[in-house]
Parts: C-alpha cells; sequence; structure tokens
C-alpha cells in the first residue's frame, strides 16, 4: 500500500481530478491525504458540480437551474458521484495544512487541477507547493499532474534552477481543449468571458501565450517535449473532441504519458486512465522499495 498526498485549493479545483483518482485510488488499496492551506476541508469548483452558470441565463437567480450547455460542460454523472462519495471520507474531511506537508512521509504526489483563477492560482502559485513538489521528483518519487496541476509541477524548481519538468516529456490541458471551452463560454458566459482562463492573455501577447500548454511548453527542454494526440492515433477525433471521456470501462478517449516517475494527463476526460496507471505505478515502486 503506497501513501499518497494530494494537495487541494481552498475552492474551485475540479471535482473529477480529485474524486475520481480518490477512488481508484483507495479501492487499490493505497491510503489518500489531502492538504489545504490551512487544513480547512476543501470545496469543489460549485459550477462544474451542478452546470449552473454556464448559460445566458445563468446569471439570473431564477433562471439558473435551467440547464442546457451546462449540462454538457459540467462534471459528468461518474465524477459526481464520486465527488458526492468522496464528500464523505474521513480523509477529505480531515485534511493537514500546506505547511505541515513531510515529503518524506509520502510514497506518491498527485497533483489535481482547476481553471476557475478564485481558488486556483493560489495553488499554482505557491512557494510551499512547488517546493513540495520538488521534493518528490529529487527522491524519485511517483508524481502524477493533470490539467492545471501540471502547471504547478512546471513552476517547481530542482537543485539546477530548472523546472522539474525539464528534460522530461509531457501533456496538460492543451491550448485546443482551452481555447474551445473557453470560446463557447464567452458566449455564454458572457458577464464573466475568462471563466476558463485561469491566466487570461496579455493585452499585445499572442492568443494562447498564457494558456497552460504554453506556460508548460516554456518550461521544458525541447517544445517536442509538449506531447498531444499523435494525427496518426486510431482514436483521435475521441481523443481530441472535448466532447467525449473515459470512463472505468473505456479508455479509448483518454490520452495520458509517462516519463520515468511522472505520469501526465490533459483534462477530466483522461481521468480514470489516468488514475488507473498511477495506481499501477505505485504499487511498482512501493514493491520494489527496500
Amino acid at each position: 500500500m503506497a501513501h499518497v498526498l494530494v494537495p487541494l485549493p481552498h475552492q474551485d479545483f475540479d471535482p473529477s481530478e480529485v474524486a475520481v483518482p480518490w477512488r481508484i485510488l483507495t479501492q487499490a488499496g493505497h491510503h489518500v491525504t489531502f492538504a489545504t492551506p490551512d487544513g480547512r476541508v476543501a470545496q469543489a469548483d460549485p459550477i462544474m458540480l451542478s452546470g449552473e452558470g454556464l448559460d445566458p441565463w445563468g446569471f439570473v437567480p431564477g433562471l439558473r437551474k435551467l440547464r442546457l450547455v451546462g449540462l454538457l460542460l459540467r462534471a459528468n454523472a461518474d465524477a459526481r458521484r464520486d465527488y458526492a462519495a468522496l464528500e464523505k471520507a474521513v480523509a477529505f474531511n480531515a485534511p493537514i495544512a500546506w505547511d505541515a506537508i513531510d515529503p518524506d512521509r509520502f510514497d506518491g504526489l498527485l497533483l489535481p487541477g482547476g481553471h476557475c483563477a478564485r481558488g486556483v492560482r493560489d495553488y499554482l502559485e505557491s512557494a510551499q507547493l512547488q517546493r513540495t513538489v520538488s521534493a518528490f521528483f529529487a527522491s524519485d518519487k511517483p508524481v502524477a499532474a493533470i490539467c492545471h496541476g501540471v502547471v504547478l509541477a512546471a513552476r517547481s524548481r530542482g537543485s539546477d534552477g530548472r523546472s522539474v519538468l525539464h528534460g522530461r516529456r509531457t501533456t496538460a490541458l492543451t491550448w485546443a481543449l482551452e481555447k474551445s471551452a473557453w470560446s463557447l463560454a464567452r458566449i455564454t458566459r458572457f458577464w464573466d468571458p475568462h471563466y476558463y482562463r485561469t491566466y487570461p492573455d496579455g493585452a499585445g501577447q499572442p492568443a494562447g501565450r498564457m494558456s497552460v500548454q504554453q506556460e508548460v511548453t516554456r518550461a521544458l527542454a525541447n517544445p517536442d517535449d509538449f506531447l498531444d494526440v499523435p494525427d496518426e492515433a486510431p482514436q483521435r477525433r475521441r481523443q481530441t473532441s472535448g466532447l467525449v471521456r473515459d470512463s472505468d470501462h473505456d479508455d479509448t478517449p483518454a490520452f495520458v504519458i509517462r516519463d520515468r516517475n511522472y505520469l501526465s494527463a490533459r483534462w477530466p476526460g483522461d481521468v480514470h486512465r489516468f488514475a488507473r496507471e498511477f495506481a499501477a505505478m505505485l504499487e511498482t515502486t512501493t514493491a520494489i522499495r527496500p
């Protein structure tokens, strides 16, 4: 059994990227500890759970529950089921504080994502968490990062001053996926047009300069080390449409990349395969550790 650390922001993390891995890891016999800024229980992005506020009338209190686009973009039924179970779990309701993290106590690290700037920026910009990530990479323990969680890894520095992802291959939320959700939300959530952009592009910057893909790519040794679904992939349409998600029984929409002790994925549509591969990595590494 491995002991896995999952740091979270106070609010606005993606429910799929936390609840599904928690279920799969615990079902595989691993123990999960959550960490929040001050040890208080975290809350997922409510919009990703309910879908309320993603339609053009979503700012009208009496019409919020009438959802069309919101039902398409929110977490799917599997993830909402897992999140409902997570909210009742002892581990989730007893997190440790970020400054109480001792990397030596853990066998692996999982970095989920979430795009809403209110809570997630504090998570991505935390010097404490960046030091924690660096410690896991330095000790060669398994690390898994998905979506915006890859940004936290990219910002973490090794002893050489470079990103811990320098010299590794990775994926993350692609600009194509980020742009498609953002473009839709700019119309349907017009009063909050940057909901899907944690870091909007600045004045005079090219489109996508502050996207997840571009920031992660700038941290790599070679731009080609950022990987997306190959053009020749048999399931490319399903993997890149942003409309199909994987499940416990169907891996074909998912795309994940493993480079040594590091595993990465793009978005909630990859999360089942991502969690299963991480569980397998943990079993292998803990089995051979003296």
